[in-house]
C-alpha cells in the first residue's frame, strides 16, 4: 500500500536535503533535481572552465614562421585582432591583452572586426597603419582553421605548424594561430601564441569521489586530442580520448 501522505514525506525530506546541500555550496533550483542527481551513472563534464582554470599562462616557447617576427610582434598582431579598446570576451583575448604592451597598439586604427563565431573558430581584425596608410588584416585562431587562409604554396609552413602543435599538445600545451596578410592581401603564418590552462585544484579529487559514488566521469573538450589525453592523464581519468568522427549520425 502507499500511504497518502508519500508525497508531503518525500517533499518534505527532499526539502530537508536541498538545505543540507546549501551548506555545501550547492544551489536547488528544483527538488526533483535531487532525485535526478541521486540517480545519475554517467557524468559529462565541459574540459575548460569545469575541470581546468579557464585562466591561460602564456609560455615563452613561441614557434615563429615569418622571417624577422618575434614573440612581442605576434603578440601585437593576436591584439589587433581583437577589440582592444573593450574589455576582454573570452580567455583567449585575456591572455592576449593581458600580455601585449599597448603602446605599439597606438600606430593602428581597427576598421573593421569580425567577432569569435564557434563554427568559423577564429577572429578577424581589419587595421589601417597610421604610420603608412596601409591597410591589412590579422585573425587569431585554433592553428588548423588558421591553416585553412594560407596559399596552397604554403605547404612546407602548413607541415611545420602541424609538428609543432603535435609536440606541444603532448605536453598539454595549447596553441594559439596567429596570421597577417601581405601586401598582395594573401595571409601568411606569423606563430603560435603557446599557453596552459592548469586543472582546477579540486578536480581531482572531485572526479576521485564521484567515480566512488558510483559515477562515470567523461570529459567533453573540443581541444586538440593530445591536449585531452594530457589533461585526462593529469586527473587520472582514462584516456580513451575519441574525436567527433566516432559520434552517430543523427539520421
Amino acid at each position: 500500500s502507499i500511504p497518502l501522505a508519500i508525497e508531503i514525506v518525500t517533499t518534505t525530506t527532499l526539502a530537508i536535503g536541498s538545505k543540507n546541500l546549501v551548506k555545501h555550496g550547492a544551489i536547488v533550483a528544483k527538488l526533483s533535481a535531487i532525485e535526478d542527481l541521486a540517480g545519475m551513472s554517467i557524468l559529462c563534464s565541459d574540459k575548460t572552465g569545469t575541470l581546468t582554470l579557464n585562466q591561460m599562462v602564456l609560455q615563452d616557447d613561441t614557434p615563429i614562421y615569418s622571417p624577422g617576427e618575434t614573440q612581442e610582434s605576434v603578440l601585437v598582431a593576436a591584439a589587433l585582432a581583437a577589440k582592444w579598446h573593450e574589455p576582454p570576451r573570452d580567455a583567449l583575448d585575456r591572455l592576449t591583452l593581458g600580455s601585449v604592451n599597448f603602446d605599439l597598439l597606438k600606430n593602428y586604427e581597427q576598421t573593421d572586426f569580425m567577432p569569435f563565431d564557434p563554427t568559423v573558430k577564429r577572429t578577424e581584425g581589419t587595421l589601417k597603419d597610421l604610420t603608412t596608410g596601409k591597410t591589412f588584416k590579422t585573425s587569431k585562431g585554433a592553428p588548423h582553421i588558421i591553416l585553412k587562409l594560407l596559399p596552397e604554396s604554403d605547404d612546407d609552413v602548413r607541415e611545420a605548424v602541424e609538428q609543432d602543435v603535435a609536440r606541444l599538445g603532448e605536453k598539454g600545451i595549447r596553441s594559439l594561430a596567429v596570421a597577417k596578410t601581405n601586401d598582395e592581401g594573401v595571409f601568411k603564418m606569423l606563430g603560435l601564441l603557446t599557453f596552459l590552462d592548469p586543472p582546477r585544484p579540486d578536480t581531482k579529487q572531485t572526479i576521485f569521489d564521484a567515480v566512488n559514488y558510483g559515477v562515470a566521469v567523461k570529459m567533453i573538450t573540443g581541444d586538440h586530442l593530445l591536449i585531452a589525453k594530457n589533461t585526462a592523464e593529469q586527473l587520472e581519468m582514462e584516456n580513451h580520448i575519441f574525436n567527433s568522427e566516432n559520434l552517430p549520425a543523427l539520421d
